[in-house]
């Protein structure tokens, strides 16, 4: 880690521009809608009912935003179990989106509790604990969360140990100290966390059995929402990447993900054919003419239009198609979560659900302020790698 803290710097500059003043904007009015949800309960604020217990909270802010966060995961197992180490400049990029994005689904979580003032009780009462898919997930995205934030500790430190207070020079040191010390348990923590609740997340929509639409009920969920979740991580990495060095004018780091579209490239055509050969040999094929079979078309359609894209290798070498490619990739596996915890349910004929527009506001602002927390840490410590670009970069 201390071999590379001097290529990271803060990119400095003004932090309350107009983008980011609207983006707080947004964010304090998904504030006032989540505490009008605490004040009034949640059934004022969502359509969520017995036949729908979960809406967007659950399927967008947590099952896609955990999926998301999921590209310190997915570049952890090329630079530390892979041993690509020309990747390293990304990893403490892709660890900040990875808090941002596991710390919101938290709170995510607790919004969408009923009895959220019971959430203490989870990692407390162990003795109540069961074989559930779902504590499983509490727990370990609990855990994972506390994990990216010691790993992402350094780039504070760093800052901290260059300031003038001799206090927090101090404190500065000794927690690189310990940081350093403890790296191998954190990347094994960082790896093994991930992997458990990715997988439970598919698990835990094989427990409404016939009620999920034989498109997407399969004993194969576990595998293909771990799968799923690194490309996504992938492709998030190259969005934030790509975006990052064009707003704050750092130098683009093209090469590299050209080569990190080679990995994303394969493993999302290994989980196209994986998916669709599952479907077609469990005899479930003729089902894509059914109501529900755009659904299926679509996420298979994406998938296979964003490998396609970084096949191709002149594509694959310019930053305006990783770019597409990317937000292909991220928006296919986003349609595949989306469609398995809310399209593919089916709770009975009489049943429906349409987020409300206050659920809308709350995911909206959600998302909002970890855009500006990314902006805030990103312009304040050394998170982003590279010197200034002299020129923008081309596409």
């Amino acid at each position: 880690m201390s071999a590379h803290a001097s290529l990271h710097a803060p990119v400095g500059g003004r932090l309350l521009t107009p983008g980011f003043v609207a983006l707080l904007a947004i964010a304090a009015l998904g504030g006032l809608a989540t505490l009008w949800r605490f004040l009034g309960g949640i059934g004022s604020v969502s359509a969520l009912t017995d036949a729908y217990p979960w809406g967007v909270w659950i399927a967008v802010d947590v099952v896609v935003g955990t999926a998301l966060g999921c590209g310190g995961y997915a570049v952890a197992l090329l630079v530390y179990i892979l041993n690509r180490g020309r990747y390293h400049p990304l990893v403490r990029p892709a660890v900040l989106t990875s808090l941002l994005g596991y710390g919101l689904a938290v709170v995510a979580v607790t919004i969408d509790l009923g009895r959220f003032w019971e959430l203490w009780k989870v990692p407390v009462m162990f003795w109540r604990w069961s074989h559930s898919p779902q504590l499983e997930v509490a727990l370990c995205v609990a855990a994972y969360v506390l994990v990216l934030a010691i790993e992402l500790s350094p780039a504070f430190f760093e800052k901290w140990r260059e300031g003038t207070n001799p206090k927090l020079k101090a404190f500065a040191l000794r927690g690189m100290a310990l940081v350093e010390a403890g790296m191998p348990w954190l990347l094994a923590l960082g790896l093994l966390l991930p992997t458990m609740h990715q997988s439970s997340l598919g698990t835990m929509m094989l427990l409404p059995g016939p009620r999920l639409h034989a498109l997407w009920f399969t004993p194969w969920l576990p595998l293909l929402f771990l799968v799923n979740a690194i490309v996504m991580g992938y492709a998030i990495v190259v969005i934030e990447a790509t975006f990052s060095a064009r707003a704050f004018r750092r130098r683009s780091e093209a090469a590299q993900l050209a080569s990190l579209g080679v990995v994303t490239a394969w493993v999302a055509a290994a989980w196209t054919a994986f998916r669709v050969a599952e479907v077609a040999l469990s005899g479930e094929l003729a089902l894509i003419a059914s109501g529900r079979g755009a659904a299926f078309a679509l996420e298979v359609l994406l998938h296979v239009a964003g490998a396609a894209i970084l096949f191709v290798p002149a594509l694959r070498a310019r930053p305006s198609w990783q770019v597409r490619a990317a937000m292909l990739l991220v928006l296919a596996g986003a349609v595949f979560r989306i469609n398995t915890y809310l399209v593919a349910f089916m709770p009975g004929a009489r049943f429906s659900y349409f987020p409300a527009v206050s659920e809308l506001l709350i995911t909206f602002g959600i998302i909002a302020l970890e855009v500006t927390l990314y902006i805030a840490a990103v312009r304040r410590f050394p998170i982003l790698s590279g010197a200034p670009a002299a020129a923008p970069a081309r596409s």
